[in-house]
């Protein structure tokens, strides 16, 4: 995509169009992201034993962890992109994509080694016991020792695409990678393939991140001359522009990732308390209701460069407008989606294991998660214009919010009151104050923006 043809989406292209142009990529890729998620629980599912599929679920919050490192460099550099684009200030542009390339790697590499250096406290605080330890740790080893600079890397690179408004580009690397690890888990897990279990889970998503990777240096170099996205080593510069920019919008968004592993670790330590099959049955639960979620993200992250430019040229009243338009759609979706699960619990959860105690659990599990879905639109949406307007604090405002004000505590609240099933409302209780919030926050900012007061 050219410069002029950048400049037609982000400035004259009608909303609708435009949202659409770059959300359905995103949403796409984010569903195809939920299903690559979904086919590690599922074929360890079809194993059928319950500590195969709890391995999975105790090293979530790890895999989680990197989007701590996503967030920072990826969300950070793509708003500092979208916002010098929109000021067509190139040179920022090329430099910020290079400098959140480079610490994206470095960083991977680190998280590689520390969890390496220090696997058996990592166990320990995941929750991991004498009957889950060794295939955690199977799993572990490749998605993480092995698999954190890939992981990373191809995640990074996603964001800096997309931040030009190559979304669609940006989609098919992340769904490249997710696609074949979807074909490489039945024959890494399976009895009739390499019968593996969950590490040949881990090693599915190691390739599939490597070809991720891979599909994003070849379109880097085939559109070396048109790409806004510059990775060679001679564009990296230690600006304190840059870096403050960067980091004024990552360093939030990576606290909010931080917070949720710390969310999703104390949860599963109340249920691995329980036993493999009420830790399996949260794992599946949660992977089921992941997917509206990505749905909802999906539009966030989409219409995010759009916000950024029409942020940073000062046409309020587009930007306002596309922030309304991807609203409406979010919530119908979710809203939808909400109705669905609630109903179709039992069936879904049976889709993954067929013992008749995880699916129990799990059904009540998930029409407890699925209530929240549709209050999560506003919330994802609200992040994501923070985000996109560089208004770093209040993104992590939220995210403090979000966990340790409102959902931990209840985590502790809820299981005193229900136990097992009370965990499965927690992030309702969340959501609700949360959406809230945001159509309040949102409101105070477009009538400050409409005064010019940027």
């Amino acid at each position: 995509m050219g410069k002029v043809q950048k400049e037609l989406l982000f400035e004259q292209t009608p909303i609708p169009r435009a949202v659409l142009t770059l959300s359905i990529p995103t949403v796409i890729s984010s569903l195809v992201m939920v299903i690559y998620n979904l086919s590690d629980t599922y074929f360890v599912g079809m194993v059928n034993d319950p500590v195969q599929n709890a391995a999975v679920t105790l090293a979530a919050p790890v895999l989680l962890a990197f989007n701590a490192v996503n967030n920072l460099f990826g969300v950070g550099s793509s708003s500092m992109m979208s916002r010098a684009l929109g000021r067509k200030d190139y040179t920022t542009v090329y430099r910020s994509s290079a400098f959140g390339f480079y610490c994206a790697l470095g960083f991977g590499i680190l998280f590689s080694l520390f969890y390496t250096l220090c696997r058996s406290s990592f166990l320990t605080v995941l929750g991991a016991d004498a009957k889950t330890v060794e295939a955690t740790a199977a799993y572990l080893k490749w998605t993480v020792s092995w698999g954190a600079v890939p992981s990373i890397l191809n995640v990074v690179m996603a964001y800096l695409v997309r931040a030009e408004g190559s979304t669609l580009h940006a989609s098919i690397g992340s769904m490249s990678g997710c696609l074949l690890n979807i074909v490489l888990d039945p024959i890494f897990i399976l009895p009739w393939g390499l019968n593996m279990g969950a590490a040949g889970a881990g090693l599915a998503t190691f390739l599939s991140n490597c070809a991720a990777c891979l599909y994003f240096f070849v379109l880097l170099f085939v559109k070396r001359s048109s790409t806004c996205v510059r990775i060679q080593p001679t564009m990296l510069r230690l600006e304190r522009a840059i870096i403050l920019g960067v980091c004024g919008v990552g360093i939030p968004a990576s606290i909010q990732n931080l917070l949720n592993v710390t969310g999703m670790t104390v949860l599963n330590n109340f249920t691995s308390v329980h036993g493999p099959d009420v830790v399996a049955a949260m794992g599946i639960a949660q992977k089921i209701s992941m997917v509206p979620m990505y749905v909802a993200m999906g539009i966030s992250q989409g219409v995010m460069p759009l916000v950024s430019y029409n942020y940073a040229s000062g046409d309020v009243a587009r930007m306002k407008r596309a922030v309304i338009f991807s609203a409406q759609i979010s919530l119908l979706f979710l809203g939808a989606a909400a109705v669905f699960y609630y109903v179709g619990a039992g069936p879904l959860v049976t889709m993954f294991m067929k013992n008749e105690i995880i699916v129990a659990y799990g059904t009540r599990f998930l029409r407890g998660l699925c209530l929240a879905q549709p209050f999560l639109a506003m919330d994802f949406l609200a992040v994501g214009v923070f985000q996109a307007c560089g208004m770093g604090q209040k993104a992590l405002v939220f995210a403090l919010l979000r966990k340790i004000v409102l959902e931990i505590p209840a985590l502790f609240v809820l299981d005193w009151l229900v136990p097992i099933y009370g965990l499965a409302y927690a992030q309702l209780c969340a959501e609700f104050v949360l959406a809230l919030t945001a159509v309040w926050v949102l409101m105070r900012i477009f009538r400050r923006l409409e005064k010019g007061k940027y």
